[in-house]
């Protein structure tokens, strides 16, 4: 596509870089949250083998739903998690469950 105008094209240019820098930000803060989760769970939610903690990479969107929510209010005992838990309002929580949902294990 063409545009004869100069200012129609800069102006264009800048609403598609500003598309990219707003998506990228978010995926740069999505990443960073589950990155809270990597000391625990491995990168990615992916921990080390032989580790006996549960791989977030690949779980079912509802099974973290649930399980996060048992942390938080505590009817799921836990050593850390409980009290971590307590730090995630549940936008992050659902955002963390479906980022993790999409991974391979």
């Amino acid at each position: 596509m063409h545009l004869r105008n100069p200012l129609a094209a800069l102006v264009l240019a800048g609403m598609a870089s500003s598309a990219a820098v707003a998506q990228d930000a978010a995926t740069l803060n999505l990443r960073s949250l589950a990155a809270t989760c990597a000391a625990c769970h491995g990168t990615d939610g992916r921990p080390v083998s032989g580790s006996p903690l549960a791989p977030l990479a690949g779980m079912p969107r509802d099974a973290f739903l649930a399980q996060f929510k048992a942390f938080k209010d505590g009817s799921r005992p836990a050593t850390v998690m409980h009290q971590l838990a307590k730090g995630y309002s549940d936008p992050q929580v659902e955002a963390l469950a479906t980022y993790f949902s999409t991974l391979k294990r």
